[in-house]
Formats: C-alpha cells, sequence, structure tokens
C-alpha cells in the first residue's frame, strides 16, 4: 500500500512538471538551403488572432532577437529572402484535483496492529487553466511556398507580471527556435 501511494504521489509530480512544460513542435521542408536566407520581413498573417499591442511588441523583439542570433537580418523590403509572421491562440481547460485524507480498511492500516476501518474523506475542486499557444511561419516569397513552421503551447498564468510575461515569451521563442535553421543532413 505504501509503495503504491509513493507511485501516486510520482505520477502526479511529474504530470504536474509537465503540465508547466513548454510544448515545442515544427516542421520544415527538407528540400530548402536555409542557408541561403539572409533577410527576413514581418508580414500580417490573413485572419491571424493577435494578442494585445504591448504583447504583440514583446513577441516580434523575442523573435528578432533570435533570428539576430541566427544570422538573419530584419528588414522593411519585399526583396527579403523569408516573409515571417505569427499567430496565437488561447484556450482553456477545465483542471479537477482531489486528494484523500485517509487509507480506509486494509492489512497494516487504520486503528490496530492488523488493520481496521478508519473514517475516509475525499476533496476536490475544478479549476480554469489557461493554455497559449504561439505559430511561427516562415515563407520564401521567391517560390511563394511556406519552408518552416513552429509552434510552442504552454500554460499561462492571466495574473503574471508583465517581467514573468516577458520571460515566458523569451523562452518559448528561444526554445521554438533552438532548432533552426534545420541541419543539413548528407
Amino acid at each position: 500500500m505504501k509503495r503504491a501511494s509513493l507511485l501516486i504521489s510520482a505520477f502526479l509530480l511529474v504530470a504536474a512538471s509537465s503540465a508547466v512544460a513548454q510544448d515545442i513542435r515544427y516542421d520544415f521542408d527538407k528540400d530548402k538551403d536555409f542557408s541561403k536566407y539572409k533577410t527576413y520581413k514581418w508580414v500580417a498573417i490573413k485572419g491571424a488572432e493577435l494578442p494585445d499591442e504591448l504583447t504583440q511588441r514583446a513577441i516580434t523583439s523575442a523573435f528578432d532577437a533570435q533570428l539576430g542570433g541566427k544570422g538573419l537580418t530584419k528588414t522593411d523590403s519585399d526583396n527579403a529572402d523569408l516573409y515571417i509572421g505569427y499567430q496565437t491562440a488561447l484556450g482553456q481547460e477545465k483542471e479537477f484535483t482531489s486528494f484523500n485524507t485517509g487509507w480506509g480498511y486494509g492489512p497494516g492500516w487504520g486503528s490496530g496492529w492488523y488493520g481496521g476501518m478508519t473514517s475516509t474523506t475525499t476533496y476536490g475542486s475544478t479549476s480554469t487553466v489557461y493554455v497559449g499557444q504561439l505559430d511561427l511561419s516562415m515563407y520564401d516569397p521567391a517560390a511563394k511556398q511556406l519552408v518552416w513552421r513552429g509552434s510552442a503551447s504552454k500554460t499561462l498564468d492571466p495574473k503574471a507580471k508583465p517581467e514573468k510575461k516577458q520571460k515566458n515569451i523569451n523562452k518559448a521563442v528561444e526554445k521554438l527556435l533552438k532548432k533552426y535553421p534545420p541541419e543539413v543532413k548528407k
């Protein structure tokens, strides 16, 4: 019984830590030579859902810093090697949390050496969890094709302070672009 409770506790800790981790996914055109892309221009994605203006500036500055560190230069010219745009989404999920105050009936537990009956109570609560998603798309304007796309999602704290919000954005963008440009396989 002790082993079962330890396993359940370990599972809940792993589940809780994975709930706050960022989920990163990306895909790219394996036939493109990404070393040829040197400049980029921000473009609006038609019909894209965007956050408030302050958050938009935080997102674009985080991407600009990461892309600059990867050798890309931002430009306003229509002759840019890449057109990039992003969109955001905010979803809600319900989370149920419960705990039990006792172990109930069984040998080795309860009153007395050989077990017995004890009183147990289970408490439960539900809460709303906000999940944010940030998608980045890179287009080759000459070929008129999507060449790279990535997505980062994470649970959000709607009451987070601006510093925490910026830290989360920077971390998501850094992780999202970690494997950009894609490795060339020989």
